[in-house]
């Protein structure tokens, strides 16, 4: 999907993929005994959809989830929490709690809950336990965890499938050494080939499709369009949206557009995931003539516009200093009955805040606090981030201090906006302080946050006219190249 909106809204997080000392023992202790040598039957125990009630038991099901994650605590295990709820807790359950302790980084919860699964007399031993599993380490940067895992399943009698090897190869994306991850996915990928029960699917092609796309490896993604279109498998919108999308977001326009030519010849129709990562890519790089053009195509195709498509195109112009064509993209989005998200306020906040318009900025930061509604911490970013790019530190440290007063409660993200920006404009006072007070609320900066502190120190001070400054580039000339979405 497209990356819309402010800055400040999106928090990427990175995770090591090494163990520390206290996870290796942790690991050790999680270790499972190793049943005896037998031939197991891998059934699936995910639970299957049913007509009618289906809803209602998801809901149930959800209930019974949160209730255990209220539950447990530092006096009460999770384990002893699950005994408490043994006769009701079935595999759905644990799949779903499985995603909520991945969402709050639990990730060794998640082993606790696996080890007392294999307790129960409805268990069996199951690839999508495996699977899920595999996903949620990856995503936490438990590359190492996630091929115990995979060892783990193999040793319990489960021969892996393609879900198995597709969970292993996003888990090798997510750590930091990226082209050691290619060549590992790649690796299995070939490996897949050969086995009958795990071909590559349509996933395994989308997963490394996106993933060289991020890496900039053109050749090696039109060799896996090319082995795709060898196969028997047919590309999906997902396969094109996710290469299109990668392709836009490092600007890489012409190879965005190339994907867009490849999914014509396709017959593959846009959704509107389509049309807004052309949007958002092209309004990233200034390509406005492009942008407008995809957007009167939206318009005329059996897509609506989403809040998304709105937003980043509010945020672009904003970044271009084009405040009168952001203006008028809001009062149509408000013209066609939609709803403004906290998004779109903070969209329209930086907007105004490149275009020197701080006073507008803070209105609107006024007008959510002034309404009841909840304080998002990425608003109360947002504005921040709008006073120290037009060099108002001390309006920024004010707001800061207040925010207490306008329930919201600042976190880590907000003390690595300021820290930076403070550092890059040599307030050392402010500096100081911020230190302080993230001391008092027990925030702990890791290597990162330091990192990109440096490199701060390395460039010129803000200044009132560093917005403008550093947003003179030109726009991408795009009067050659037609973009007509809605005839795909």
């Amino acid at each position: 999907m497209p990356s819309v909106l402010s800055p400040c809204s999106l928090q990427l997080s990175s995770f090591a993929s090494t163990f520390t000392q206290n996870s290796s023992q942790t690991y050790k202790s999680a270790h499972l005994p190793t049943p005896p040598i037998t031939r197991i039957s891998c059934i699936s125990t995910r639970p299957r959809r049913k007509t009618g009630s289906s809803k209602a038991e998801e809901a149930e099901a959800k209930d019974l989830v949160r209730v255990l994650m209220r539950s447990f605590s530092d006096k009460e295990p999770l384990v002893k929490t699950l005994n408490r709820y043994v006769k009701v807790v079935r595999c759905e359950h644990c799949f779903l709690l499985f995603e909520e302790l991945g969402k709050t980084d639990q990730w060794l919860q998640c082993l606790e809950v696996f080890r007392w699964m294999q307790k129960q007399r409805w268990y069996f031993a199951d690839n999508g336990v495996y699977s899920k599993l595999i996903t949620v380490m990856g995503k936490k940067g438990q590359t190492r965890m996630a091929m115990w895992l995979f060892t783990e399943m193999r040793n319990s009698g489960c021969q892996p499938d393609a879900s198995v090897y597709n969970a292993l190869i996003t888990a090798h994306f997510h750590s930091r050494d990226k082209a050691k991850a290619l060549d590992k996915a790649l690796g299995y990928f070939n490996k897949m080939k050969g086995m009958e029960r795990c071909k590559p699917n349509i996933v395994t092609y989308n997963i490394l499709l996106r993933a060289f796309a991020q890496a900039r490896n053109v050749d090696q993604v039109n060799a896996l369009f090319k082995d795709l279109a060898e196969s028997s498998i047919a590309p999906d919108i997902y396969t094109f949206n996710g290469v299109m999308d990668a392709f836009g977001k490092n600007g890489m326009i012409k190879e965005m557009e190339s994907v867009l030519s490849r999914m014509k010849s396709n017959q593959c129709k846009p959704d509107i995931i389509t049309f807004n990562v052309l949007i958002d890519s092209y309004g990233k790089r200034q390509a406005f003539d492009k942008m407008e053009q995809v957007f009167k195509s939206l318009l005329r195709s059996k897509e609506k516009p989403t809040l998304p498509t709105f937003n980043s195109m509010i945020i672009n112009y904003g970044k271009a200093r084009l405040k009168e064509r952001a203006e008028t993209i809001f009062k149509r989005m408000t013209d066609m009955k939609y709803t403004p998200s906290f998004i779109t306020y903070e969209s329209l906040i930086m907007m105004y805040g490149f275009c020197d318009r701080v006073s507008r900025a803070r209105e609107i930061f006024d007008g959510i606090v002034d309404s009841g509604k909840e304080m998002k911490v990425s608003t109360l970013n947002a504005m921040l981030e709008v006073y120290c790019i037009n060099g108002l530190h001390m309006e920024a440290d004010r707001l800061f201090d207040d925010a207490n007063n306008m329930r919201v409660i600042p976190d880590s993200s907000t003390y690595k906006l300021l820290y930076k920006a403070y550092t890059k404009a040599n307030m050392k006072d402010l500096v100081q302080k911020l230190v302080k007070q993230m001391e008092k609320d027990g925030i702990v900066p890791n290597k990162r946050f330091f990192l990109e502190a440096l490199e701060a120190f390395g460039s010129l001070p803000a200044s009132p006219n560093s917005v403008s400054s550093s947003r003179s580039g030109k726009p991408e000339n795009s009067a050659k190249t037609e973009v007509d979405v809605v005839n795909v």
